[in-house]
């Protein structure tokens, strides 16, 4: 899996350097981002996020929610029929669970091309935080829980981090 990550990543790095010196990363700019420099951003994180994921963004939803206790990773297809979806979303979020208990992050590195808010932390406190797949009817999710304060404060900047990039417009509140 590792030599999957890092093929990945080298993709995304390339991929990050030509839109670079296409003048279209926000990090290649010394200015304010623009919306145009934004929409480059996001256009880059679906792009590595399809590679990394295995799956086309277009095609699935994701939801980030902030729990009292945690939080969830949901992912869905967009049509119940597309089984290929739904296939490759459960197969990503079991991984994906599998890794984050075990504290490597590398994933989301590679579709953001940076380290998310929260990640040293939750790297730290990794025995102190459940990471429990779950299927669901069009793919599945990650419910996220922990009764420690600093892992509870890095998952929510984990999860608020998410919201911002995928530009999911879920809601940043704390709810049960």
């Amino acid at each position: 899996m590792y030599a999957v990550l890092r093929a990945a990543w080298l993709h995304a790095a390339a991929a990050s350097a030509a839109l670079t010196l296409a003048g279209l990363c926000p990090a290649a700019a010394a200015q304010t981002p623009t919306p145009a420099h934004a929409d480059a951003h996001h256009a880059s994180v679906d792009a590595r996020g399809d590679h990394v994921m295995g799956f086309d963004h277009a095609k699935t939803t994701h939801h980030f929610r902030l729990k009292r206790d945690g939080g969830a990773i949901e992912v869905s297809a967009n049509d119940a029929a597309d089984a290929e979806s739904r296939d490759a979303i459960r197969a990503h979020l079991r991984h994906v669970a599998r890794m984050f208990s075990e504290g490597d992050f590398d994933a989301p590195r590679l579709i953001h091309d940076r380290e998310a808010p929260g990640v040293p932390v939750l790297r730290e406190k990794k025995a102190a935080i459940r990471w429990t797949y779950e299927e669901a009817p069009s793919g599945g999710h990650i419910r996220i829980r922990t009764k420690d304060p600093r892992a509870l404060a890095a998952i929510h900047d984990f999860l608020r981090f998410q919201i911002e990039d995928h530009e999911t417009g879920d809601s940043e509140t704390v709810t049960k």
